[in-house]
């Protein structure tokens, strides 16, 4: 009987957690539309709800599409002190062709859980607008990978002149203080590259290139770079691959400028046969380690303000939403105060709130959104308030809710003020509260009436155990009649 007993309550438990974990994590994949033209791109996505995002397996190949990066984006809310996260990751795909691509059933392993997709076919139209000539890709899916197939075994190799640097860039050269300056690591090779290269033992290179080039007391943005895949660019008027493998947005919390030293990055660099012949070898494997040139941003104080340590810095502007502008004395209302735009958003500080006894402000609750994409962060953070009016009147909000920045627009102390108005009728709750705290005088009222003799307690604590026993004996009996029905 025991053991039955302990089995079912075993089952119930275990159905009970996996419901709460099934309902709190959630991990998803959702495909680009059914219809693009040639010059638009697709998109797959992997989304986790109400856990991280700490690994996965690469997107997959899909013939008549090329992989074209990826991009990242991530939000936060927290809602009565409860913080949930959800992030995800887009992989980009271009297409090669007009026609129809058929997108074949696939899984990806996400935090170790397989996820499967159904596929879908997409048709590809003609372009929009006219479209460029497609750039030549020598390397396909793979970088650096075998130019000219197996050949003979040579009796001799020859070291050919590789076109290709290995470059540290930032989109600007200045920031101010909590401006964010975007910084790229990448492989460049020039389309018109004849020496065979290839990455190698790239997760161990790149974490000790990253500890070196990290700056100090900064906020990272991370663009999380997993597949590492050909973009064609023009360098002066020369057209290369670029392969990243790095990429990030770091935000100085300091007056200190930036500096990155100058890294190496060692690629296999193969010798190829002078002689070639029917069998054999057709090249040798030797190594060569590509050079970045040092950097340095220079990090300008923000100009004199009474806030310049505490305002946040960006672009942004204010998007806002209410409940109603219209209501009494202590009737509540929601406001959602929304700062968005290009900066740091995970360091957006709360607007300034004036604390006035007319209105009766709570702490808000915090929804923060932010997407990594091309060389910004932007997003929103939103701060949704629960308010009391107090006293009747007019009143604009712009008084009451204020967030100062400095913004990096115009180089200029900014401050974005709400647009709202409100008319609150009704009667004072001043008036309200004091006759509250004239009704506690009742309970004084009462002490005369009342015995100030001393009572025990064991009394009071004999009847907890009394309720205490009987609580225990109607769950036996029930659970014993639901054991014999069953």
């Amino acid at each position: 009987m025991m053991t039955r007993l302990f089995k079912i309550l075993l089952l119930f438990f275990i159905t009970f957690l996996s419901a709460a974990i099934a309902q709190s994590q959630d991990i998803s994949i959702e495909l680009g539309p059914d219809e693009i033209a040639l010059n638009e791109a697709f998109t797959i996505t992997i989304k986790v709800e109400g856990e991280t995002l700490k690994s996965y397996d690469k997107f997959p190949d899909i013939e008549g599409l090329v992989k074209r990066g990826t991009s990242s984006s991530s939000s936060t809310n927290i809602f009565n002190g409860q913080v949930t996260r959800s992030q995800s990751i887009t992989q980009t795909y271009i297409p090669e062709k007009q026609g129809i691509i058929n997108i074949r059933p696939f899984n990806i392993n996400v935090n170790g859980k397989v996820i499967s997709s159904p596929g879908k076919s997409v048709k590809v139209g003609p372009a929009k607008q006219q479209n460029r000539n497609r750039r030549y890709d020598p390397f396909g899916s793979d970088p650096f990978e075998d130019f000219f197939g197996r050949r003979d075994e040579p009796e001799e190799f020859v070291d050919l002149k590789e076109d290709a640097f290995f470059a540290l860039t930032t989109d600007k050269n200045e920031v101010y203080v909590g401006e964010g300056v975007n910084t790229t690591l990448a492989f460049y090779v020039s389309t018109e590259n004849r020496a065979p290269l290839q990455f190698h033992d790239l997760t161990n290179q790149l974490t000790d290139i990253l500890n070196k080039i990290r700056p100090n007391n900064v906020w990272e943005e991370n663009f999380n770079i997993e597949n590492i895949s050909a973009e064609p660019v023009n360098i002066g008027g020369k057209r290369y691959s670029v392969y990243k493998i790095f990429q990030a947005t770091f935000f100085p919390l300091g007056a200190q400028d930036i500096e990155f030293p100058s890294v190496g990055l060692e690629m296999i660099k193969y010798k190829v046969a002078k002689n070639r012949s029917f069998f054999g070898q057709n090249r040798k494997e030797s190594f060569k380690t590509f050079y970045s040139k040092p950097k340095k941003v220079k990090v300008k104080p923000l100009p004199d303000h009474p806030l310049k340590d505490q305002v946040s810095v960006g672009n942004y502007k204010l998007s806002e939403k209410i409940s109603s502008t219209e209501l009494n004395t202590g009737e509540s209302f929601q406001y959602e105060f929304r700062v968005r735009g290009i900066g740091n958003i995970s360091g957006i500080a709360e607007p300034q709130i004036s604390k006035e006894e007319e209105l009766e402000v709570y702490s808000p609750n915090i929804t923060e959104n932010i997407t990594r994409g091309g060389v910004s962060v932007t997003g929103s953070k939103a701060f949704n308030y629960y308010v009391i009016p107090k006293e009747p009147g007019e009143y604009d909000l712009s008084d009451y809710f204020q967030f100062i920045f400095f913004n990096t627009a115009t180089d200029k102390y900014d401050t974005l003020k709400s647009r709202y108005n409100l008319n609150i009728k009704g009667e004072s709750m001043a008036n309200v509260n004091i006759e509250q705290a004239s009704s506690d005088g009742l309970f004084y009222d009462r002490i005369g009436e009342v015995s100030n003799d001393l009572q025990s307690l064991k009394a009071t604590d004999v009847w907890k155990w009394v309720f205490n026993i009987f609580l225990i004996v109607a769950f036996s009996v029930s659970l014993f009649f639901l054991l014999k029905k069953s």
